[in-house]
């Protein structure tokens, strides 16, 4: 493996665990009712990079993780309203794993504020940390809602 190819699988796994870290963090948030400032500061203190009984975790992309929480928190009522828009009439949003919420909330944040990643990367993505989360039919839930979302706020993107 060339080092500029090294380079990039480390830039990839660090945006990476900085998603996984998000979706993490709104899940805390739903659960203990802290602020998003309190919540970015926490595991930007005790948990991104941070040495934890003598286990070194990987250190993630900082500043895209700060944005994931921030920026999603802010455009809550938004981005609840999008994936609402996508489910079925029978099933409300409210009602989803809060796990589930974390990861789309995050997700549909990047789609709409993140454009300097492509859609189906995005999807792609996130489908994969819900594969983390879950082991039955809920990956398949994450791409179909965030397909739908994605072709609504970039059409372009799937235009062939």
């Amino acid at each position: 493996m060339s080092n500029k190819s090294e380079k990039r699988g480390d830039k990839h796994s660090r945006r990476t665990l900085a998603r996984f870290s998000a979706i993490q963090a709104l899940y805390q948030m739903s659960m203990e009712q802290v602020s998003a400032e309190e919540i970015v500061e926490e595991f930007m203190s005790y948990r991104l990079g941070a040495e934890i009984d003598g286990y070194q975790f990987k250190d993630s992309d900082k500043p895209l993780f700060k944005d994931l929480v921030i920026g999603t928190d802010e455009r809550l009522a938004q981005i609840d309203e999008e994936i609402q828009a996508t489910l079925d009439k029978d099933r409300k949003f409210e009602k989803l794993d809060h796990v589930m919420k974390a990861c789309l909330r995050v997700a549909v944040y990047e789609l709409i504020a993140r454009i300097d990643t492509k859609a189906i990367v995005l999807i792609t993505e996130y489908v994969g940390l819900a594969r983390i989360f879950f082991s039955s039919k809920e990956p398949l839930f994450v791409n179909g809602v965030l397909d739908k979302v994605a072709r609504k706020l970039r059409p372009g993107e799937f235009e062939n």
